[in-house]
């Protein structure tokens, strides 16, 4: 059996890395986990884990994933806070895809004691 590595850039397999996240067996310890994860739930077009893992203040209300978008890469550029001793912090990548990338610092806070993202913004 070949076990897939996980989109988010970890060597683990998908299962023992974000998959474990996106099936409710565990929560992201931190900021940077959770957007590893959302980045993943992109790439397996998970919109339920997505939505569930979005602030509830500025949560939308379905995403609509775009079925011909082929993630290629994640890269993380930096991290501020969110460890398990913050109550908010940024992460700062580069996500690519086939044609281009997307960079942008993200937002996250923890919302009954689990991340969750708020916002980002868009990078040059």
């Amino acid at each position: 059996m070949t076990r897939r590595s996980c989109p988010c850039g970890l060597p683990d397999a998908y299962e023992a890395c974000c998959g474990r996240y996106h099936c409710g067996a565990a929560a992201a310890p931190t900021a940077e986990a959770l957007m590893r994860s959302r980045y993943s739930a992109f790439v397996v077009r998970d919109e339920a884990y997505l939505l569930r893992t979005w602030h509830p203040r500025t949560r939308p209300a379905r995403l609509g994933l775009d079925a011909g978008m082929r993630w290629t890469g994640l890269e993380i550029l930096g991290t501020e806070d969110g460890s398990a001793f913050h109550s908010v912090g940024t992460v700062t990548f580069r996500a690519s895809y086939q044609g281009g990338s997307l960079h942008e610092r993200s937002r996250f806070e923890r919302a009954d004691g689990a991340w969750v993202y708020v916002d980002g913004d868009f990078l040059e």
